[in-house]
């Protein structure tokens, strides 16, 4: 007889256990380097003077606005790249022909640094918000179009040949066949993107300006040589990406609570 699966996992294995454990243990580390003279302490402050900034930071409004807008301008470029990722990626991949036609100009845009087209960018619009938008939207849009592109090729052939046979339309095959294949590799991209869409939106501002957010207040902090807020922003910065990994891991485990691989997965 086998012992089950729960008693052969110890309490220290829990990942988010762990996760925390190298989070404490990393702050330690910020802690006594800055004080023991291995790390400059005016440029590595220690990890108790950036939680001091961090706390001052929450009780401004200025802060605030600075999330909002960052968190704002995000899920905007996020929520434009995956509608036209998920479109075109069918589209073009329910096509064969189309597919074929379009994969060198796919490849050969795809690789771009979407930091490349900042001149253009701002030769194109006037407000900065406009500008980060297009290299959100441009950085993130890869990341769905060629995982729907997979999903799409992914169909059952024998599927394709049933449909066929039955001779269903065009709609019916997107609904029935093709999406269902092609979600959890959308899911896959979504996830992708929504890291991408984030450190493009605060690079934008670091480099841009002239925007309320987390990369322009990053800016004012360093310029004003306030150095643990600066490190207080970053840390911000890296909580909402944090924020944004979890919700579209549990987003994903709701949607495709159908599909094997989550269906398979060890509760933790």
């Amino acid at each position: 007889m086998t012992a089950p699966l729960g008693s052969l996992r110890r309490a220290g294995d829990s990942p988010a256990l762990l996760g925390l454990a190298g989070l404490l243990g990393f702050g330690a580390l910020l802690e006594i380097l800055p004080r023991a003279g291995v790390l400059p302490a005016e440029y590595f402050p220690p990890a108790s003077r950036i939680l001091s900034a961090l706390v001052e930071e929450f009780g401004r409004a200025r802060f605030w606005q600075a999330v909002l807008g960052t968190v704002t301008t995000w899920l905007l470029g996020l929520a434009i790249a995956v509608v036209a990722g998920i479109v075109l990626g069918i589209v073009i991949g329910s096509v064969p022909a189309l597919r074929l036609a379009t994969a060198s100009t796919i490849e050969f845009l795809r690789p771009i640094p979407s930091v490349a087209l900042l001149p253009l960018a701002i030769v194109l619009f006037s407000a900065p918000i406009r500008s980060i938008l297009l290299l959100v939207v441009y950085a993130s849009f890869w990341q769905v179009l060629i995982q729907v592109l997979h999903g799409v090729a992914d169909v059952d052939p024998v599927a394709r040949e049933t449909a066929a046979s039955y001779r269903l339309g065009r709609w019916r095959k997107a609904r029935y066949l093709v999406w269902p294949t092609t979600l959890p590799y959308a899911i896959t991209g979504i996830r992708l993107a929504a890291s991408v869409a984030l450190v493009l939106t605060i690079t934008g501002e670091l480099l841009i300006g002239g925007t309320k957010g987390i990369g322009e207040e990053i800016n004012v902090a360093q310029s004003s040589i306030a150095v643990p807020s600066m490190y207080a922003l970053v840390v911000v910065a890296g909580l909402i990406g944090l924020g944004a990994n979890l919700a579209t891991r549990r987003a994903e485990r709701l949607v495709l609570a159908w599909h094997p691989s989550v269906r398979t997965e060890i509760p933790l």
